[in-house]
């Protein structure tokens, strides 16, 4: 009898946990869908790659609110696209990148009280060999309503970098 009751404790806990585990990357994404206009600012690489350059963004929902688009602009073309959603109680995220691959990540950390978001690498397709260029991280910095940072963690042939992208929104709200 005390086996099943500790069961069922074990269980409501569980649950529990699980909720508050959706409901914080449930939070997450409705934050990251604010972002939803234009942004425009600038990207700077540190470590192995360096410079800098002007970067726009513009973000919007899809997928019946379920989704955030975010495409990257440099010279008046996107060149890299990154899509948030929900996977259960996970955020993803799946990054259409300039390197010509796409690396799927999820949220490992979110503290919206101090407007970060961590994702963590899952995996990645169209990796042409296992050295190559690719995103292997991604750190979000919601610094306010009109004000972000995106640092994308990048490596290649075994060297890592750091772009860090600093957006201020320039449009209105869409």
């Amino acid at each position: 009898m005390n086996g099943k009751l500790i069961l069922v404790v074990v269980g409501v806990l569980a649950m529990r946990i699980a909720a508050a585990e959706e409901s914080s990357a449930a939070k997450a994404l409705s934050q990251i869908k604010s972002l939803a206009g234009d942004w425009t600012g600038t990207a700077e690489w540190s470590g192995a790659r360096s410079g800098s350059y002007a970067m726009n963004a513009s973000y919007y929902v899809t997928g019946n609110g379920s989704a955030l688009v975010e495409n990257l602009i440099a010279e008046g073309s996107p060149i890299m696209t990154s899509v948030y959603h929900l996977d259960g109680a996970d955020l993803r995220m799946t990054h259409f990148c300039g390197a010509q691959n796409q690396p799927r990540l999820k949220a490992e950390q979110i503290d919206l009280a101090r407007g970060l978001i961590n994702f963590a690498f899952v995996d990645i397709t169209n990796l042409r060999s296992a050295d190559a260029a690719h995103v292997h991280g991604m750190e979000m910095r919601l610094i306010d309503s009109n004000h972000i940072n995106i640092t994308f963690l990048f490596r290649g042939g075994g060297k890592d970098s750091r772009e860090l992208i600093d957006l201020k929104r320039s449009g209105t709200k869409t």
